[in-house]
């Protein structure tokens, strides 16, 4: 398995991922697995967050770097980190998986961020409140949801996901609130509903 509570690490600075790159694209392996570890928890949770499945997850995550080595060669850095092209990557592959495979989006239990040392039935309330989680956020727009994993998941500052994202930090700032503000009506029109259950 890729990823299991991971601590996100800080991001890279532009000019460090620059030098990275360009050392990748001499043929320095280490250069490019530098990369490969800034950026492999983050592809992942952005794949699992639209597929919903951990292995489907991993086999796509693989498959971005393997795109992004075939593609090095042909990278030109513009002043925007090199995740936003890795998220690019991810964005085209998990199109091509639904596309393929005939699937849309489900929501199920999985244990994939429960940890083992817990209870069994603290392990299923936490998963199913990731499930409820993965749900919601589903919801969400594109940049929204992207939104949500860089600011709460990754843990990175306005300005670091406005980079990623190639906005200002006051529009991230924006898309932060609104993506909020849906998420919070979701929830609530969903203990609505479960409140006019209990009393039918």
């Amino acid at each position: 398995m890729i990823l299991q509570h991971p601590d996100p690490p800080s991001p890279l600075t532009l000019e460090t991922e620059k030098k990275l790159v360009a050392q990748s694209q001499q043929g320095d392996q280490d250069a490019f697995a530098a990369l490969y570890r800034n950026y492999v928890q983050a592809i992942y949770r952005y794949c699992f967050f639209r597929v919903q499945d951990g292995d489907h997850a991993e086999d796509l995550t693989a498959d971005v770097f393997l795109k992004a080595v075939d593609g090095l060669s042909r990278y030109n850095e513009r002043g925007l980190p090199f995740g936003a092209w890795l998220f690019r990557i991810a964005h085209d592959r998990v199109v091509d998986f639904y596309r393929k495979t005939g699937r849309r989006p489900v929501v199920e239990l999985t244990d994939d961020f429960v940890s083992d040392d817990l209870s069994p039935d603290v392990s299923i309330e936490i998963a199913e409140s990731h499930d409820r989680l993965y749900e919601a956020i589903s919801h969400l727009t594109d940049d929204q949801q992207a939104v949500i994993q860089f600011r709460f998941m990754e843990n990175w500052s306005l300005e670091d996901t406005g980079r990623m994202m190639n906005k200002s930090a006051n529009a991230i700032k924006a898309l932060q609130h609104r993506a909020l503000q849906s998420l919070q009506r979701y929830f609530g029109q969903k203990n609505l509903r479960g409140s006019d259950a209990q009393h039918e």
